[in-house]
């Protein structure tokens, strides 16, 4: 059995407490519009990111990993229309910021991908992408902003992410799919602090792997005339680069509707470590 019965659960519940704080959102969109915070959900439209899978570098901060220029990737849609077989994402190991172990074992999976190997990501495969890979799915970004929380919606594969406001990080944070984050905001800016992610997940599109220590601020804020959605993230972790780097993405505005996507039902690309249920749940 795949694992449609589990993540529909996931997924309805989620969206029954969404339903439940649509008063508590509604207050907070009121106070946003009172110019207490930023209102990032705009009623029901969604952000949409055009530079999907890559982070793209900011001025005077060691750069995110980028794609190795001898092995360009192509994705199904341009393959197509140039008649050849798409590529797998392959990350340029010259970035001095990378450590010489992470560059080996990279090094390795690269070697293996080129040779035939299907190059495996979490969210390609059914599970969570974690942080800040979340942020590069191609696909619509939903906020509902309540007084206590935010709540983040992918609608690629239904993924929501959680960040509990003014609260501390716990003292002892178990290590999960999405990690524990905790925001504030500062004026017109969100301020997400992530710690305790998984190492089950990767930092990027390039399948660059992290450790335990992996910490990732986020400041989400608005930009213009309230149609373009900018992150700039600081990504550090010690056991994998010499220094922590940043990265920004922009999202446009779009009036799309939440589409529920169920990936293990819908997996057009490949069967590759599918997430299964155990047993069955009717």
């Amino acid at each position: 059995m795949s694992i449609l019965g589990a993540r529909g659960r996931y997924f309805g519940a989620s969206l029954a407490a969404l339903i439940a704080a649509a008063p508590a959102a509604a207050d907070a969109a009121a106070a946003a519009q009172s110019g207490a915070v930023p209102d990032f959900s705009s009623g029901p439209a969604g952000w949409t990111t055009p530079v999907a899978g890559d982070f793209q570098p900011v001025p005077e901060s060691p750069a995110p990993l980028r794609s190795d220029p001898g092995h360009p990737f192509l994705n199904n849609v341009e393959a197509r229309e140039r008649g050849i077989t798409p590529t797998y994402r392959i990350g340029d190991l010259t970035n001095p910021n990378l450590k010489p172990g992470v560059k080996e074992a990279m090094k390795k999976d690269i070697d293996e991908v080129l040779g035939g190997k299907i190059a495996y990501t979490p969210s390609t495969s059914c599970e969570p992408a974690g942080v800040p890979a979340f942020l590069l799915q191609p696909s619509v970004l939903y906020f509902v902003q309540a007084p206590k929380e935010v709540v983040m919606i992918q609608s690629y594969d239904s993924q929501v992410r959680h960040v509990f406001l003014d609260v501390p990080h716990s003292a002892n944070v178990k290590p999960s799919w999405y990690g524990e984050s905790v925001g504030h905001y500062e004026g017109d800016t969100l301020v997400i602090d992530t710690i305790g992610l998984s190492r089950k997940t990767f930092v990027d599109a390039y399948r660059t792997p992290h450790s335990e220590k992996l910490h990732v601020i986020e400041r989400w804020k608005t930009a213009g005339d309230g149609k373009t959605l900018e992150v700039r993230m600081t990504v550090e972790d010690p056991e994998i680069y010499y220094q922590p780097w940043q990265g920004v993405l922009r999202y446009r505005k779009t009036q799309d509707p939440i589409l529920e996507a169920i990936c293990a039902e819908n997996n057009l690309q490949f069967d590759y470590h599918m997430p299964m249920a155990k047993n069955p749940d009717f």
